[in-house]
């Protein structure tokens, strides 16, 4: 751990170092910068892009998985020569799963690797953190899935300039996941067990049970829990006395496997449903049997025949000896979008890569054709899976 020293380029650059920078941990690689709108970064060898996500803690598979998106995306755009005739250096930084650490990481990517843009994080709730940083510094910010409408806006209620995601929202995503229990699965009776601690989770449960509802399904149950919680017979107990037809539970993989393991201890044995939280492997290994036919909402199937998909999973599994995931996908296309970006930009300074990221139309991503909206939310279609011994299999896509 070093001490930053703070680089003058303007005075609320400065500031922000001055309260912000010391003592900061993360990777120090890479000299250079365009943060603020400067291109200071493309006057040398390489484009310097800052990564934040969550290499250890509770959510690692999100960082690892994510990461390994990026890093597949980022040979790709290097075994062709690069942007702006350099090569493209992604420095990471890890959140440890901490919203703390995530505002702690990205303002030493900002003020000391001085990145030209970053790509980060998974979790809403350390993206929050992080974007304020990013739109004060003006460093474009690409999120591949935090998906709490919040992300991309202020607490003015202003859309933020500089940020941006790749994913769906959870106002777009809850309504999906009520059509799918409601029309699909024909559920009436839904209890929900959400994270209270997690902005994910607690907005996209309230997105669930208003559309349910308006679509003539009764929430019997509302239950809580917080991430790291361990034993959750207590919260089961009280939705197995309210007799649902379904249990949506809208966390992080880390904990939903618990969950379902526990359910089925107690005799609940009514389906499970939830969001792209679970989407990784360690949902089964944690969950089992237990989990075994449950549905979640996401963002990519590797079962699809388009061949962009096939390409992508064949280069990832030439990479890293298995299948990927819809975070792995996000990661991909979130530095595939900025890439782009760049390269319409045909330059490194900040103002001018957000604006060629809000122009993004209908890019063809291995996760559905994208465009950025006027929210810099991305316009896209939502995969439904089942879980199926080890493997998430296709099941349905909507169009919202």
């Amino acid at each position: 751990m070093r001490t930053a020293k703070s680089v003058s380029w303007g005075a609320l650059g400065v500031l922000t170092c001055l309260l912000g920078c010391s003592n900061q941990g993360g990777n120090n690689g890479g000299n250079g910068s365009s943060g603020g709108g400067s291109s200071k970064a493309s006057s040398g060898s390489e484009i310097l892009i800052g990564e934040y996500g969550s290499f250890t803690g509770t959510t690692a598979q999100f960082g690892k998985k994510t990461h390994e998106g990026i890093m597949l995306a980022l040979d790709e755009v290097n075994a062709k020569g690069g942007l702006l005739g350099k090569k493209v250096k992604i420095i990471d930084a890890d959140t440890a799963s901490q919203a703390d650490q995530a505002a702690t990481v990205v303002k030493k990517l900002v003020n000391q690797d001085r990145v030209v843009a970053v790509l980060g994080e998974v979790a809403s709730s350390r993206s929050m953190a992080a974007a304020p940083i990013c739109e004060a510094n003006k460093v474009p910010m690409v999120s591949p899935s935090s998906t709490n409408p919040r992300v991309t806006v202020g607490d003015d209620g202003r859309v933020r300039e500089y940020v941006f995601r790749v994913c769906f929202i959870d106002p777009v995503q809850g309504p999906v996941m009520a059509r799918f229990a409601r029309e699909n699965m024909k559920k009436g009776k839904a209890a929900i067990l959400k994270d209270i601690k997690n902005d994910y989770s607690v907005g996209l449960s309230e997105v669930f049970k208003k559309d349910f509802e308006r679509r003539g399904g009764k929430i019997v149950a509302e239950v809580s829990y917080s991430e790291g919680d361990t034993d959750f017979r207590a919260q089961l107990t009280a939705i197995k006395g309210a007799s649902p037809d379904c249990i949506v539970i809208p966390g992080y993989y880390s904990e939903v496997g618990n969950i379902a393991r526990q359910a089925r201890d107690l005799g609940i044995n009514v389906p499970l449903l939830g969001g792209d939280g679970w989407d990784d492997p360690k949902l089964m290994e944690i969950g089992r049997d237990a989990i075994d036919g449950a549905y979640f909402t996401t963002h990519f199937s590797a079962e699809s025949k388009d061949e962009r998909v096939q390409t992508f999973v064949k280069s990832y599994q030439a990479k890293f000896n298995e299948v990927p995931g819809g975070l792995a996908a996000m990661g991909y296309d979130a530095a595939k979008i900025l890439f782009e970006a760049i390269a319409r930009a045909k330059s490194t300074n900040g103002p001018a890569i957000a604006k060629a990221l809000g122009e993004t139309k209908d890019y063809k991503a291995v996760t559905g054709n994208i465009t950025i909206n006027k929210q810099h939310n991305a316009e896209k279609p939502i995969v439904v899976v089942q879980v199926k011994g080890k493997a998430f299999k296709y099941v349905a896509t909507f169009t919202p």
